[in-house]
């Protein structure tokens, strides 16, 4: 799994931290994601699924 994020179109919902926050982060000056691991382990894998689900400004990336 590659993950890929767009910061431009990021809303600083925070939705990606709250469901795997050891690969996603957010900027402390303006709450836009900052991505922590673009490789995950298999083991993080549904967390990343889930937090390109809810992501409402659909700025999460996922290559399997």
């Amino acid at each position: 799994m590659k993950v890929g994020v767009d910061e431009d179109r990021c809303v600083a919902a925070g939705q990606c931290v709250a469901a795997a926050a050891e690969v996603f982060d957010q900027r402390d000056e303006d709450g836009i994601v900052v991505l922590l691991d673009e490789n995950p382990p298999p083991g993080l894998a549904d967390d990343v699924r889930n937090a390109a689900a809810v992501c409402p400004a659909l700025a999460i990336r996922i290559e399997e």
